[in-house]
């Protein structure tokens, strides 16, 4: 939006704009703050930065915990949540000694998806990844949780779901939507389109340029956004705007969103499918006419190396307790480590509708939104490049294609056939013994990884040892 402070301070004075408001990123992927008043930004705060105690963000300790945030003006934004405020992101440097310049922190999640760019362009192999995330979640009317000693319990509701089709003690319209029945349904069972398509204007504000919006299979508040494809580290910074915008929007109009993959047993949930393609010199590198739907040597390299690497990538990808409550079959959520054209049990699908060589691509159907995104789309990169420089064949390696729905083969069929991590605790094992794809090249520190999962394995621990109300209806009389 901007290019020198001279241009942001005279677009705040003229807007009355009072306060400056910084967004970083922890290691979880959750936006942190700081603001100053429109007067404290000067040169001096895009040469030396706004200091922090980078301690609380959760990173891997350093020889010092204080640095430094560089503003990004171009990314400015009026924030349209708070009053007179002006907000930016940037960049997080370490201090350095006298008379040195501060460098890049190698830990900082979006430094991770700058150097895996950088690192892209030293193979040769290409100059830029495309890619598209899909954004579902669920827009509810309340919820609450509570988890003590003596109890242990949440409760979500929203007015359309099919269980409050007898609710007596409130005005009841009917319209409810059946459970798995909400695919592109119409008003009035779609109680959110306004409020959709409020925050979809809110993003085409904020430069996200909106595909579309419509509302999911979940019955119970289940929708979805898609946005247009981008650069791999544009797509990131977008993922956070997305969320940022979701949220708050949604709290604003007397609703509350989440991206939870499985906020509601029994009914569908939330992944972040991301499209992805290669280019090299403006040219796209993964259509050939004659190869498999379309798709060129690159292609099926860089599948390979995804499908190589997809239990380690989980890790990363799907990294909550809560991921692998939706990579279940019988949920349209992929189970099964392969490839196929228009398959969504397969982990790898391609649309047969891209058929032009700017726009054939595929689409990996396991992560969720529970992820960093900087990290998971330097970690997918990371995986498909190795797949490229080392020629993975998925379908020598036994990944497919299978062009037949995987969910109906019989369990002697399935048992052949090489399945994602069913836990938290699965990934992280995979993670362990496989993580030298992130590394190369100096992409993901190995302190960071090793530190990612000491941190997944304690989250995972302590919500494995809190007993579970269904454990109380399973066993509570035996």
């Amino acid at each position: 939006m901007f290019k020198t402070v001279a241009e942001v301070q005279s677009f705040c004075k003229e807007n009355g704009i009072k306060m400056i408001d910084f967004k970083m990123i922890d290691i979880n992927g959750r936006w942190r703050h700081i603001t100053i008043p429109v007067a404290r930004l000067t040169e001096d705060t895009m040469t030396y930065g706004i200091g922090f105690d980078g301690s609380n963000y959760g990173f891997a300790a350093v020889e010092k915990s204080d640095m430094v945030f560089i503003p990004n003006l171009a990314s400015a934004q009026v924030d349209p949540f708070v009053e007179n405020t002006l907000t930016m992101t940037g960049d997080v440097c370490i201090i350095g000694a006298v008379g040195e310049e501060n460098r890049p922190f190698d830990q900082y999640p979006r430094n991770v998806a700058i150097r895996a760019q950088e690192y892209m362009k030293e193979t040769g192999i290409a100059d830029q990844m495309i890619i598209g995330p899909e954004f579902e979640f669920h827009l509810l009317d309340h919820v609450s949780y509570e988890c003590k000693s003596n109890k242990v319990a949440y409760e979500v509701d929203t007015d359309q779901a099919q269980w409050n089709t007898g609710e007596n003690e409130v005005q009841n319209f009917g319209y409810q939507v059946p459970q798995h029945g909400g695919y592109h349904i119409a008003a009035p069972q779609d109680i959110t389109y306004d409020l959709r398509s409020k925050m979809c204007l809110l993003l085409e504000e904020w430069g996200v340029k909106v595909k579309y919006h419509h509302h999911e299979v979940g019955g119970s508040g289940q929708v979805e956004i898609e946005v247009e494809l981008g650069e791999m580290l544009e797509m990131a910074d977008k993922t956070m705007i997305i969320k940022y915008i979701v949220k708050n929007e949604a709290v604003k109009n007397g609703k509350t969103a989440t991206f939870m993959p499985k906020p509601i047993f029994g009914e569908a949930g939330n992944g972040m499918h991301v499209h992805m393609l290669l280019f090299k010199d403006g040219k796209p590198l993964f259509f050939d006419e004659k190869g498999y739907s379309g798709l060129s040597d690159v292609a099926h390299w860089f599948m390979g190396g995804l499908l190589k690497h997809a239990a380690s990538l989980c890790a990363i990808t799907n990294p909550s307790t809560n991921s692998y409550k939706r990579l279940v079959p019988g949920y349209e959520a992929p189970v099964t480590i392969g490839y196929a054209t228009s398959n969504r049990s397969a982990v790898i699908r391609i649309p047969a509708y891209a058929k032009s060589p700017e726009t054939k691509r595929f689409e990996l159907r396991n992560p969720d939104a529970t992820c960093n995104p900087y990290y998971a789309y330097a970690a997918i990169l990371m995986a498909g490049l190795d797949g490229v420089k080392n020629k993975i064949d998925p379908e020598l390696n036994g990944w497919g294609p299978y062009d037949y729905n995987l969910y109906n083969l019989s369990d002697e069929e399935k048992a052949k056939l090489q399945g994602l991590p069913k836990t938290l605790d699965e990934a992280l094992d995979a993670l362990e013994a496989d993580y030298e794809y992130l590394t190369a090249g100096g992409v993901f520190p190995e302190r960071l990884l090793k530190l990612w999962i000491k941190n997944k394995r304690a989250e995972a621990s302590k919500i494995n040892q809190i007993p579970h109300p269904a454990e109380f209806s399973q066993y509570y009389d035996l």
